[in-house]
């Protein structure tokens, strides 16, 4: 049994959670989360200084009052984890710099985890709505969380998992744009504001997805990348075609329902194409635009096996998945002593 105080600052959000461990649940006794949405919402997209300056504001509130809700004491923890990439290098320093005082101040071992790695180990959470257990093995994990688009194939639950599982696992992912850059970019030509995903999908209610013809990349069998670098250009086009027969306003269900089905085709596609490959017994979605409705509606419809989604609170960024997958690592003897963690940097690229 462990207790873990995660944190998270590797971008927009500035969290802590503290998460008991104790066989395979992993269940969170609080999550903090400042979002700086209004803050970066005027630009249009996260500006990383305003993004760094903000999580220096927040980090110490947030993590005392996750260490509030809990009702846990700093001397009650067995570990502390933070992310240390992949991120906005500024606000993850943010993040490592607290975590790493924090440690070596109450001597506490530190637990470096991959924001990625985090994403996956969402779906494990604990709650009232979600049991992890229905995640069989072994599953196809799609993970669509901002600038990140992979397909994972997975063999084992997390205790078995690999300091190099993400490099291991990966089959497929975005060449260039990701699903939530498509969906934020296209959103964003349309008048609608950051981030763009929410928009998009409460505008296609009702509209009809099969109303414009959009472009698909990457369509080839053989491939599980995804490729979605031209699907702004042509909504660019055919939104200036609608304003200029005056039509935009009376075609925006039936747009948004069209942008959405053209980001979304290849995700369900290679996803479900993977699992039977793979022969997986389950489908596991995770990352932000794990949230859409549509996406649910279609996989939980179109898969012949289970398909799990964690809580909607777990999908976009937060700490307790930093937390669980600290508590995997450190149950693991992955936490760093100071000898260690004093030199341990933050990176702004994904690889290992």
């Amino acid at each position: 049994m462990s207790v873990i105080l995660g944190i998270e600052t590797s971008c927009d959000e500035c969290s802590a959670s503290v998460l008991h461990h104790e066989g395979e649940r992993l269940n969170p006794l609080s999550v903090v989360t400042f979002s700086q949405i209004e803050l970066h919402q005027p630009f249009g997209g996260v500006v990383p200084e305003v993004a760094s300056r903000n999580h220096l504001e927040q980090i110490e509130p947030v993590i005392f009052e996750a260490l509030d809700r809990a009702k846990v004491e700093i001397a009650d923890l067995d570990a502390i984890a933070v992310t240390n990439r992949p991120g906005l290098i500024g606000a993850l320093l943010v993040g490592v710099t607290a975590a790493k005082a924090m440690a070596y101040a109450r001597h506490k071992p530190l637990v470096p985890v991959h924001h990625l790695e985090g994403h996956l180990m969402s779906a494990f959470l604990q709650s009232e709505k979600h049991d992890p257990k229905r995640i069989q093995f072994p599953a196809v994990f799609l993970m669509v969380s901002g600038g990140h688009t992979h397909l994972h194939h997975i063999e084992s639950a997390p205790e078995g998992w690999s300091p190099t599982l993400l490099r291991d696992s990966l089959i497929g992912r975005s060449i260039d744009d990701a699903a939530g850059e498509a969906f934020d970019k296209t959103a964003k030509i349309l008048g609608y504001p950051y981030p763009g995903g929410r928009w998009i999908d409460e505008a296609s209610k009702g509209g009809d997805p099969k109303a414009f013809e959009l472009p698909r990349g990457l369509k080839q069998k053989d491939s599980f990348d995804f490729s979605f670098s031209g699907l702004k250009t042509a909504v660019l086009l055919l939104a200036k075609r609608l304003e200029q027969e005056k039509t935009l306003d009376a075609a925006i269900p039936d747009l948004c329902a069209s942008i959405q089905e053209a980001i979304l085709d290849p995700l369900i596609q290679k996803t479900l194409l993977l699992a039977r490959q793979k022969k997986a017994k389950s489908i596991v979605v995770v990352g932000g635009v794990a949230a859409n409705s549509r996406l649910r509606a279609r996989l939980a419809a179109e898969s012949p096996v289970p398909v799990i989604v964690p809580d909607l609170r777990y999908c976009t960024d937060n700490a307790a998945m930093i937390a669980a997958a600290g508590a995997i690592r450190f149950s693991q003897g992955q936490g760093l002593a100071p000898s260690g963690f004093l030199k341990l940097n933050a990176f702004a690229i994904a690889e290992h």
